[in-house]
């Protein structure tokens, strides 16, 4: 349904014609209605059962008592770009070439076999494009062509670094270079790419060549986190990460004030004396922080959370089965027990749970009075639904327009609209209106496909 479908469910989200559950108070008689949300992983409002589950499924992969690191694979302006055009490509390269640098890396210069739990960002402070991955990435793991499990070591041993260490950050990001550019030359050679604005030159073999050379000396941008401190947990981690999995790139407490001419909302612009990172406001038409919004709205099928190594799920049984014995092992050594981490999230599920109360007085009797079903999408945004929202309407109707002119020639539509489709076609579904004697004798040598919104596509029998 694309970027316009994605805004006309979220702005039905929580109204009327959604339905929901209406509940009669038995105090004062008044009716209290809890209406039904739109579901969709970009409306700021809902999804918060997918985040507490996302949250409860992922703190499960930890294993108490092991140091966790949080390793971010971002990549050049120019890839993020390129990224608008072509999603599902772009995600899945940059999700296969950060694990391929963190698996390379870790087996060579640790030698135990690695995990990660990785989430797909799109997003900067501004808004921008701006496309990266944050991985979950343990400090321990089964070793290599053995028995035991081993844990990471530093190379230095002159008291100079902290007791955190991963693997060498520089040889990281190079072999996630190498990966990531290795893949997109893969996706150009095979005509896997698409180029529209900014990114149409590139479709010159040598526009393009010069941006590979130029990426491939360019030094990319990754970087590892160790825990923050000692009392620092893995769940931690993962309650970050699961903020953003849905409702979009922005949360509602930075937003400061917004009308129908203007957002101002806090964002992080350089840093302070001493590195400390600054929030300062940021005012953007209404309209352009819109645009900016809706370049994180992602395909349906793009999966935005992804299990690598030792949590694939093909793997993951036998391997949590030995990291498991090993932090018995460990905490009977230290004579200690530990507890495993336990997460918390303060999401919609949790406020749905709550005591529901009576809007009028207050009251904690209320009984179900009425539940109306939520109604199909197709049947909501169709052209003749009264629910749809009035600019989508129109952004279909021009579309229904354009397809009839370009299949009939120009002004058809306008004719078709007053000659043929009567108000009583107009009210009923467009697979009736598709069966109309009058429209399949307009039409020879053509079929009509209705598609779910009330349009009407063209095409060869």
């Amino acid at each position: 349904m694309g970027v316009q479908g994605t805004l006309a469910k979220i702005s039905l989200c929580r109204t009327a014609a959604l339905g929901g559950r209406w509940y009669s108070c038995d105090d004062c008689g008044e009716t209290t209605k809890l209406h039904n949300s739109c579901g969709d992983r970009h409306c700021p409002g809902c999804s918060g059962s997918k985040r507490a589950d996302f949250n409860d499924r992922a703190s499960k992969l930890v294993t108490p008592g092991v140091e966790h690191f949080q390793v971010i694979f971002t990549v050049p302006e120019i890839i993020s770009t390129l990224a608008l055009a072509n999603r599902s490509e772009i995600a899945d390269l940059l999700f296969k070439s950060a694990w391929h640098a963190l698996e390379k890396t870790i087996v060579s210069e640790q030698g135990y076999e690695p995990a990660a739990l990785m989430v797909l960002h799109t997003w900067n402070q501004k808004l921008d494009a701006h496309w990266h991955v944050h991985a979950l990435v343990p400090g321990v793991g089964p070793a290599v062509g053995g028995q035991g499990v081993k844990e990471t070591t530093s190379p230095y041993d002159d008291g100079s670094t902290s007791k955190s260490y991963l693997v060498d950050c520089i040889s990281l990001r190079r072999a996630y270079r190498k990966a990531f550019l290795r893949g997109l030359k893969s996706l150009y050679r095979r005509g896997k790419l698409s180029f529209s604005g900014s990114t149409d030159q590139l479709r010159c073999q040598g526009a393009w060549d010069d941006l590979m050379e130029r990426l491939g000396q360019q030094e990319w941008v990754s970087h590892i986190e160790p825990p923050p401190s000692e009392l620092s947990q893995a769940d931690h981690v993962v309650s970050y990460m699961t903020r953003y999995l849905t409702g979009g790139p922005i949360s509602d407490y930075r937003i400061e004030s917004a009308d129908d001419r203007e957002v101002t909302f806090l964002a992080r612009e350089g840093r302070r004396t001493g590195g400390t990172r600054e929030q300062v406001p940021l005012t953007l038409s209404t309209g352009e922080f819109v645009r900016r919004w809706c370049l994180h709205i992602q395909p349906h099928q793009l999966t935005k959370t992804r299990c690598f190594g030792g949590w694939a799920n093909s793997k993951r049984e036998a391997y949590r089965q030995r990291m498991d014995s090993w932090a018995v092992a460990e905490a009977s050594a230290q004579d200690q027990l530990v507890d495993p981490p336990a997460a918390s999230l303060e999401t919609e599920a949790t406020i749905e749970n709550k005591k529901l109360c009576c809007d009028s007085c207050g009251s904690e009797s209320l009984r179900l009075s009425s539940h109306h079903r939520k109604p199909s999408w197709s049947a909501l945004l169709r052209l003749d639904s009264q629910s749809s929202p009035w600019w989508y309407q129109e952004s279909q109707e021009k579309e229904e327009k354009r397809l009839w002119d370009e299949a009939m020639g120009e002004g058809f539509y306008d004719w078709y609209v007053v000659q043929v489709k009567t108000p009583s076609e107009s009210a009923r579904g467009p697979d009736d209106v598709t069966k109309s004697p009058q429209v399949q004798l307009l039409l020879p040598g053509m079929a009509i496909d209705p598609v779910a919104t009330g349009n009407f596509r063209a095409g060869p029998f």
